[in-house]
């Protein structure tokens, strides 16, 4: 078998290896879940450096396990991909009538607050509903505050989720002189999630915000041990002021 741009021909790749080859066959939804999250991640990560062949190498890799997946419920006759794809494409006709229908709106906004109704429709209980559990934080509790945006819970500028912040660090403040740990913890988690609020109102992704913070200190504290190893001195052996100086050089470098 030889390398094609035919979805078909992949299908049929996946469905050799799980009857050729021994790895492949062992594998259930279960093993493999984790891997799926990696590979997303793998592909932001490809995004954010603006890897654009190390990307599609990525989404290839996101592609195979839909492919797989839906390969290993063929053969317990729950779906195959064909249902997949019928599923996709159903939703996405039935969540844009304002392309596929008649309905006529005036802009983005109009969009998400339209998709938001149709899925209360569809039979979800609540706005907030499809929103998996297990998200990193932050990007929850941004999605959670879209979707709220979208259906009209927000507030109307920005000045005014500043304040709320402001109102956060101040209960914040306050819970350090309990020195009462679950308090502490709850009133950090309104100041991130007030944090993550203001963000919203600048376009700033909070998420990606603080994964760029992120790889900077990595590549800063990294030169420190560079630095420090070529001094031949432990990371414990120096001073605070020592690993500040490296600290502003490889700040200034950057």
């Amino acid at each position: 078998m030889k390398p094609s741009r035919k979805f078909e021909d992949l299908v049929e790749l996946v469905a050799i290896l799980r009857k050729e080859c021994p790895w492949d066959r062992k594998q259930t939804h279960e093993s493999i879940k984790d891997n799926l999250i990696e590979e997303a991640y793998e592909a932001i990560e490809a995004l954010d450096n603006q890897d654009f062949d190390e990307f599609k190498k990525e989404l290839g890799d996101l592609l195979l396990h839909v492919v797989f997946h839906s390969r290993m419920a063929t053969e317990t006759e729950t779906f195959d991909i064909g249902d997949v794809i019928y599923t996709l494409m159903e939703k996405l006709i039935r969540r844009h009538p304002h392309v596929f229908g008649d309905t006529k709106v005036d802009g983005e906004e109009q969009v998400s607050e339209n998709w938001e109704n149709i899925k209360l429709k569809e039979g979800k209980k609540s706005t907030l509903d499809g929103l998996p559990a297990h998200l990193p934080a932050l990007i929850r509790a941004q999605r959670m505050q879209e979707k709220a945006a979208n259906v009209g819970f927000d507030w109307p500028e920005w000045k005014l989720a500043w304040e709320k912040l402001d109102e956060e660090l101040q209960e914040f403040r306050q819970a350090l002189e309990t020195n009462n740990p679950d308090e502490l913890a709850d009133e950090f988690g309104d100041v991130l999630f007030s944090l993550v609020n203001v963000s919203r109102y600048f376009d700033l992704n909070a998420e990606d915000s603080l994964r760029k913070t992120n790889a900077k200190f990595e590549q800063r504290f990294r030169y420190i041990e560079k630095k420090l190893k070529e001094q031949e001195k432990a990371l414990k052996d120096a001073t605070l002021e020592e690993m500040d100086v490296f600290w502003n050089e490889a700040k200034n470098q950057s």
